[in-house]
């Protein structure tokens, strides 16, 4: 089946996502420069699951534009990935509002994990359906970003039972790995297309 559908429809909830995250954001009490200061931790999750959202978005478009059509499979494991990107808002105003306390960073840690792990089962699905040579499969490889990363997590997630802000700077320093666009579909695809 075409893939058309399911990119317009995570395309849209990825829109919805990103618009609940900004409306959470309460407007400061008073005009002065230092009103600001009590939603500034508010505004620094919101950067940093905006930034998430966003490298999500890039690297779902990119698998989706190597794959010609999609499955059954593929779209349960798609909207498993959508359920948990769904709640990154909530986990990002929990975050903001208590100041980075401990629980609600070890929550957004877990919630990363889960959406890396549905990353990995959309991106196996796909390259199980398009197969084995296919451009994706070839341009995905390994994949050690995807590693890396779940490692960071699980290392943040632990961390933040002693000190939550070391967890905010491995879940940062994830987003700045993923956040340099991984070429090698664009390369893959661009090749396949001058033969």
């Amino acid at each position: 089946m075409g893939k058309g559908r399911l990119e317009a429809f995570s395309d849209g909830v990825l829109a919805i996502i990103l618009t609940i995250m900004v409306l959470e954001m309460k407007v400061p009490h008073g005009n002065s420069l230092s009103s600001i200061i009590p939603v500034i931790p508010v505004f620094m999750s919101y950067v940093l699951s905006f930034v998430y959202i966003g490298i999500y978005w890039n690297n779902h478009h990119h698998m989706m534009h190597a794959v010609q059509s999609v499955n059954g499979a593929v779209l349960w494991a798609n909207l498993h990935l959508l359920f948990w990107l769904s709640l990154i808002p909530f986990v990002t105003g929990w975050m903001g509002e208590n100041h980075f306390a401990k629980t609600p960073v070890m929550f957004y840690g877990i919630v990363l994990i889960m959406n890396a792990i549905a990353y990995t089962i959309l991106s196996k699905l796909l390259i199980k359906h398009a197969g084995k040579n296919s451009a994706l499969s070839q341009a995905v490889g390994k994949g050690w970003k995807g590693i890396l990363s779940l490692c960071c997590y699980f290392t943040g997630v632990f961390i933040s039972f002693f000190n939550s802000q070391i967890s905010i700077c491995i879940y940062t320093l994830v987003a700045v790995i993923w956040f340099i666009p991984d070429s090698r579909i664009e390369k893959k695809i661009a090749g396949k297309e001058t033969k």
